[in-house]
């Protein structure tokens, strides 16, 4: 082996299987884990990464960018740029800790089904390296809030987090449970790796780090690129395995599974995304807007791919296009409006010159938000900060889990349907922010049915007293871990 050249052993060493001789295949790889029986065991053998690595060569790897980067942490934790650091950045970290540690860690579960139930050896091979990356990345974002505690107590929702009931939290915890933890190995490749992976975070983080380091956040700018590094290789795995299926007639199940997460991760991705580019970070540190940062990579990417492979745009787009100008818009104003109910400062952003980026990056916000803010600034300047907080709970997504939202002037809803869009399975009435979150929860309701929003356990009586304050207990917020705003309203006073 050592004088064989890599070429020559490489594809022995990854695919290396054999014939099961007391057990049968059914049973080695059951459908509800594996997913993968409507294709015949033979036609997983052309699954091929595009991606190739040795252990070796993974080891190397992994060992260099820990050095450099606990280096670099260890460095930068004794100096005072943290204390530096633009508010609302910071609070584009504390989010980004809480609501994405634990899920790394528990995506490691996710890679490990593949590496036992996915039905080509190259395949498992390759899904190994994808839980051990998963394995580090929740370990490395776990200790890095850790060295924060000093300067930001609430660095610990980083593990604190997914072991409480907030309602950011309710939402990602019912996407990634959807997503990976009760999900068979071919659909955790298509809609893990593929469509959440490969068309969003990968190109996410990458923006992300590169934010970063404008802003003078060197630790967590070598954070993310450590991290991305990772994602690029291992987000792989679902490009062969939508081949294979296509090749052997099953386009459509395909199809549905991505249109399914497509939309899933659409929705996530506005609320921690959108809000962090176009609100909480730096003015003049935004390279683009969410928008153009979307049409760009997400749209540009996916349209490629779906020629490349044959696929259809999922039968929403024209609606996900649509929600590009206002979604995370609507919801940043919810977000900031409850900001006692999350664990970071939301930055308002809204100052004079904010506003006409915003103006200028989206055409008639000043008409349809900007009348919003308005009013909240008029209070803040009058002395009223009461009159700027909710006073009950809004309407949640059953499946989304995020709060119903639409524009000044638009119904709730669908754009063209009355709202909430109502389903009733099994006796029980369920609500929608949207078609395709009603359509994914119509398709297959026996999996998502019997899960409670944050406003069903509180008209169900689970939260007590049933007000704000018995759902901040509910959430697990201390008095001193809400949030509030980010510059301390010195925004509304410029």
């Amino acid at each position: 082996m050592p004088k064989l050249s890599r070429s020559d052993w490489y594809d022995l060493s990854r695919d290396t299987n054999w014939t099961f001789r007391y057990v049968t295949e059914e049973a080695a790889f059951p459908e509800e884990l594996s997913g993968s029986h409507r294709v015949p065991g033979d036609g997983w053998e052309r699954w091929d990464e595009p991606y190739k690595i040795s252990y070796r060569e993974y080891v190397h790897n992994q060992v260099t960018k820990d050095t450099t980067t606990y280096s670099l942490k260890n460095a930068v934790g004794r100096s005072k740029l943290f204390d530096q650091l633009d508010p609302g950045w910071k609070s584009v970290i504390l989010a980004h800790y809480g609501a994405i540690t634990m899920p790394e860690f528990l995506a490691s579960i996710g890679e490990a089904r593949m590496a036992r139930f996915g039905r080509a050896a190259a395949w498992r091979n390759t899904a190994t390296f994808g839980a051990l990356d998963e394995m580090r990345h929740g370990q490395i974002q776990a200790f890095f809030p850790y060295g924060l505690l000093d300067k930001e107590p609430r660095a610990d929702w980083a593990l604190k987090a997914f072991h409480t009931d907030n309602w950011v939290v309710l939402a990602v915890r019912h996407l990634f449970d959807d997503m990976f933890l009760a999900n068979d190995a071919v659909s955790m490749a298509l809609q893990l790796t593929f469509t959440f992976e490969t068309g969003f975070t990968n190109l996410q983080f990458l923006g992300m780090a590169a934010d970063a380091m404008d802003v003078g956040d060197l630790e967590f700018g070598a954070l993310i690129s450590s991290i991305q590094t990772d994602e690029a290789r291992h987000s792989q795995q679902g490009e062969p395995t939508i081949k294979i299926l296509i090749e052997n007639g099953h386009k459509e199940w395909g199809q549905f599974l991505i249109d399914h997460m497509f939309w899933r991760s659409w929705r996530a991705f506005a609320v921690l995304t959108g809000l962090s580019m176009d609100y909480y970070t730096p003015l003049e540190s935004r390279r683009m807007s969410f928008k153009e940062f979307i049409e760009d990579w997400v749209i540009k990417q996916f349209a490629e791919q779906f020629h490349d492979f044959g696929l259809d745009r999922p039968w929403y787009w024209a609606e996900f296009v649509r929600e590009l100008s206002w979604y995370h818009h609507a919801i940043h104003l919810g977000v900031w409006t409850y900001r006692p109910t999350v664990w970071w400062n939301p930055d308002a952003g809204a100052s004079a010159a904010e506003r006409a980026w915003l103006e200028e990056k989206y055409p008639g916000w000043n008409d349809t938000f900007g009348r919003n803010w308005d009013v909240i600034q008029g209070n803040l300047r009058k002395g009223d900060v009461a009159a700027t907080f909710p006073e009950t709970l809004p309407l949640m997504c059953n499946l989304c889990q995020i709060p119903i939202v639409r524009p000044a002037g638009v119904t709730a809803g669908a754009l063209d349907s009355p709202a909430p869009l109502r389903h009733t399975y099994e006796g029980r009435t369920y609500l929608f922010c949207s078609e395709p979150c009603k359509w994914i929860f119509t398709s297959r309701p026996e999996r998502f049915a019997g899960h409670k929003s944050l406003v069903d356990r509180l008209l169900s009586g689970d939260i007590t007293p049933p007000d704000l304050g018995g759902v901040l207990r509910y959430m697990g917020l201390s008095e001193a871990e809400q949030g509030r705003d980010a510059t301390d309203y010195d925004w509304a006073h410029r």
